[in-house]
Formats: C-alpha cells, structure tokens, sequence
C-alpha cells in the first residue's frame, strides 16, 4: 500500500483508486441484478469496504505521511475526482439505463465514515463533489443528489461555517432551481420532476426553520432562478427572517413600526450587481443617479433590458433580462436610502423614482409584470429595503391614476402571492394591508363604501 502512495507514484494511486472504484461499483451492480434473497446481504459489500478503506487511510495517514507529498484533504479530494469521473463516464454510457444506488452509497459512507477524520474538510469537499455532479450535468443521479444535499451530516455541519459553507450550499441550490426552472416555467411536471420539487420545497421549509439566514443573504439570486409563476416557492426563500427577529404585526402601521427595525440594513450577498455591470450599464446607471449622467438613460433604459439574443429569450422564456430587472430595481433602491429617501427626503424625489416611474409606465405588460414583482421581491422581514420599497409601491399606485394598468398588475402581483398556501413574507402582507386601509387605494380598487 506505501508503494501506491509514495511520491515517485501518484499516477499509480490514480489507477489504484481508479480501478478500486470501478470494481466496486460494477461488483454493486451486479448483485443488485441478483435475486432477492442473495442482493439483500451482498449487494453493497464492496462499497463499504472501498469506503472504510479510505477512511482507514486518512485515519492512519500520519504513520506514513514521510512517504508521500499529499495530504490527507489531497488524497480524499483525489477519491472524490475519481468517483465523480467514473460516475460522469457510466452515466453518459448507460444513460436511462444508469443506476444511482451504488454511487449514492458510496458517498453517503464517504462522508459518514470520514467525518470524524478531516473534520468541516469533508463538508466542503463533498460540496465541491455535489457541484460537479448536479442534476443538469448528471440528471440520472438527481433523487441521490438531493438526499445527499439536505442529509444531516452534510447541510447542518456545512452551514455552520458562515464564510465558505453558506456561499457553497447556496450555489448548491442555485444549481437545483437551475435545473428545475424549465419544468417549472413550462409546467411540465411529471412524476419524477414532482417529486424532485417536492423534496425542494423540503428542503427550503428546513432551511426557513433552522438557517434562515442563508435564505435572507443570497434572496435574490436564488429569486432569478426561479420562474415567475412559481409564486410558493418564491414565498418561502422570502419569508425568511433572522433567527434573533421577532416579526411585528404585518397589519400594523408603517409609521407605527419600530424605527430601528424599519431602518435596518438587511445582510445580503453583494453579488447581485453582477447583471449590472455584465450589462455594461452600472457606469451610466451610477452617473444618472449621482445626477452627472446623460437624461437619455431613461429613454433607452427599457430597451437595455431586453434580451439581445433570440435563442437566450427563447431559453429563458422571456424577452426580459430577469435577473437584470431585479439588480436594478434594488440598486436603484439602494441609491435612494442612502439619500435619505422616505426619512429626510420625501418618497417621491429623486433619480431612482424616476427610473420607477419611467418603467411602470412605459413598459409593456410582460416588461411592467417583471418590474413589479421584482420590487414586491424585496418586502420581506422589517428592514430598511422592505420599508422603501413598499412605500414605493403605495406611491405609484396612488400616482397612477391615468394608468390603470398599474394599478391593476400591482394589485395582481401582491394578491398572487396571498392566495397560495402559507407563508407569506411579512412585508407583502403589510403593504397588501396598506394597501387597502389606505382611503385612495381603497377608491381606486373600487373598494370604498
């Protein structure tokens, strides 16, 4: 064994823990084509043991570390590599033929067995693992992929490291809703991918009770992944709130809300100005706003959201550049709290309400739905993003009375969201409720006495 692992031998130790690999899964899969009575004692025995093998190694590495340059993150980063290959070569050989119980064992005792050894290590190699073999890249293997994702060994010990666990399993669930959004947009759920969605919403239900931060920073790039119509899955990343909030009545006065929550900055993930500037408009955006850029950035503003690829629209499903709405409206948004906006200056000034108030009006019904539901996007737990843009919300709807539109593909937006099954994000609740006490709002929903 000394010899395989040695320094003049690392291609050696490839092949040993290729073939290794490859003897254990096709031993698997031949006793899971046995009879009954015999595959029930046998059928995962090899696999076990390549498992404690690797585990035996790590466990002992330091007796005969000399020998080798490697590590031991090194060496199970090397099983890994070769067990995601091997996996890659039989899926794209067998194709619907493929069977994921061999290589959904050998992972699962992987990262049991090996736990204990290299520590968070294992958590985070086994993500990197989960990443290369996502349900896009190996779709045969998605039902294991999942079960792995949310086991109890792998989400709550990787979660806990608030740097490089929450990026990663938020990547994680970005490449899930990435591979379920087709279906989803298309309504095309057949049994399987129904089941795979409902292991989803799972998932996200656990999440929402026991991380809930994760769901709170990375929002909005989990809400670009997701299609429009799929209004309860977007309720549950959006109702997240932090574990040491306690959420006030949703049917209570903005101006009775307490001010430090009303004001809070909300923890969120940077990363969203990425549709800005692979736009090539966060320049022009930044000098509108700052009040030293060109007016005509309004006029062509609607026609940079527009997707320039025919074939990407016909992908995605729409003619709009989602993710780009979304970042705009929240920068936009951004911009104005830092000016004082609703607090020093009134709700109503500034460049980022005229950027509001160009593309309520002046977008198509498709273009104005999108717009909208990324502002409603943002009412979620008590925070500064949530209290602005829900009096955004209430002021364009009580401006647009020559615009009936708005008001009605508002109304469609926040009701939408209202009448699927709980929950429902607090700041949509409250600003519905603002909604329809408000005298104005009332008149104009043609619900006045």
């Amino acid at each position: 064994m000394l010899l395989c692992f040695g320094t003049p031998c690392l291609q050696t130790t490839d092949r040993f823990l290729r073939l290794s690999v490859e003897l254990a899964i096709e031993r698997c899969l031949e006793s899971l084509d046995a009879p009954q009575q015999v595959a029930a004692k046998v059928q995962y025995l090899q696999v076990d043991a390549l498992a404690q093998l690797v585990a035996v190694l790590l466990r002992y590495f330091d007796e005969w570390k000399q020998t080798t340059s490697m590590s031991k993150l090194t060496l199970f980063n090397k099983v890994l590599g070769v067990i995601v290959k091997q996996m890659h070569a039989d899926h794209g050989e067998r194709k619907t033929n493929f069977n994921q119980k061999p290589y959904h064992r050998l992972l699962l005792r992987l990262l049991l067995d090996t736990s204990d050894v290299l520590g968070d290590q294992t958590q985070l190699a086994m993500a990197d693992a989960l990443l290369a073999l996502q349900p896009r890249m190996v779709p045969g293997f998605a039902f294991a992929w999942l079960e792995l994702a949310s086991h109890k060994a792998f989400m709550p010990r990787l979660l806990q490291d608030k740097e490089k666990g929450s990026v990663l399993f938020s990547r994680i669930l970005l490449v899930l809703f990435k591979y379920l959004e087709p279906f989803l947009r298309n309504a095309e759920l057949q049994e399987p991918i129904k089941m795979l969605y409902m292991g989803t919403l799972r998932v996200l239900l656990v999440l929402l009770h026991d991380f809930p931060e994760i769901l709170c920073e990375f929002h909005v790039s989990l809400c670009d992944a997701i299609p429009p119509s799929c209004i309860q899955l977007r309720n549950l990343i959006l109702s997240a709130f932090p574990k040491e909030m306690v959420l006030p009545d949703p049917f209570t006065f903005q101006e009775r809300l307490p001010p430090l929550e009303g004001n809070k900055a909300p923890v969120m993930s940077a990363s969203y100005t990425a549709a800005l500037n692979s736009a090539n408009i966060r320049g022009d955006l930044d000098a509108f706003l700052h009040g030293r850029g060109s007016r005509t950035l309004l006029q062509d503003l609607q026609g940079q959201l527009l997707l320039r690829n025919q074939a990407e629209a016909a992908a995605c499903g729409s003619r709009y550049n989602i993710p780009l709405i979304n970042a705009l409206v929240l920068y936009a948004a951004e911009f104005a709290i830092s000016q004082g906006a609703g607090d020093k200056v009134p709700i109503e000034r500034g460049t980022s309400m005229e950027i509001f108030v160009k593309l309520s009006r002046d977008l198509d019904n498709e273009g104005r739905y999108l717009f909208l539901t990324a502002m409603a996007n943002q009412l979620r737990y008590p925070n500064h993003h949530t209290h602005y843009l829900s009096c955004v919300m209430l002021w364009l709807f009580k401006s647009a009375s020559d615009k009936e539109i708005v008001r009605e593909q508002m109304t469609r937006v926040l009701i939408e969201r209202l009448i699927v099954n709980k929950p429902h994000p607090w700041g949509l609740l409250n600003t519905f409720y603002e909604l329809i006490r408000n005298p104005v709002c009332m008149q104009a929903l043609h619900l006045a006495p």
